[in-house]
């Protein structure tokens, strides 16, 4: 049986900042909204601050290493309908994102890119 491929994953530069936001603010949690300008890109919540609905699809529960807890990454659903094909991988780049993103105050932001996958 071919192993799974995850559908949501962190590079090593991600994952190092999930940690620190993770120690500063406590359990974590993404949002890809798909909106105009920065809501196309993921942001990082403390757990449970961003409403979730019917209208988002949780596309994965990351275990980062050393984070005690899941960090969920959840997506609008309208945003998905076009995502659904692709392998998301998170990243992190200079710059300024949302400042309603954590890592806003640090001159980074979270970037999603992504590669097909076959269904």
């Amino acid at each position: 049986m071919p192993e799974k491929i995850p559908r949501v994953e962190l590079t090593p530069a991600a994952a190092d900042l999930v940690r620190r936001l993770r120690a500063e603010h406590g359990p974590l949690m993404f949002h890809q909204s798909g909106g105009c300008c920065d809501g196309s890109a993921p942001m990082c919540y403390p757990d449970g601050e961003f409403r979730t609905g019917d209208s988002d699809v949780l596309l994965a529960e990351l275990q980062v290493e050393g984070v005690t807890e899941p960090v969920t990454f959840w997506m609008s659903r309208s945003q998905y309908a076009v995502w659904s094909h692709t392998r998301l991988i998170v990243d992190v780049v200079e710059g300024r994102g949302s400042g309603f993103s954590l890592e806003a105050p640090q001159g980074v932001r979270f970037l999603t890119r992504s590669r097909l996958v076959e269904s």
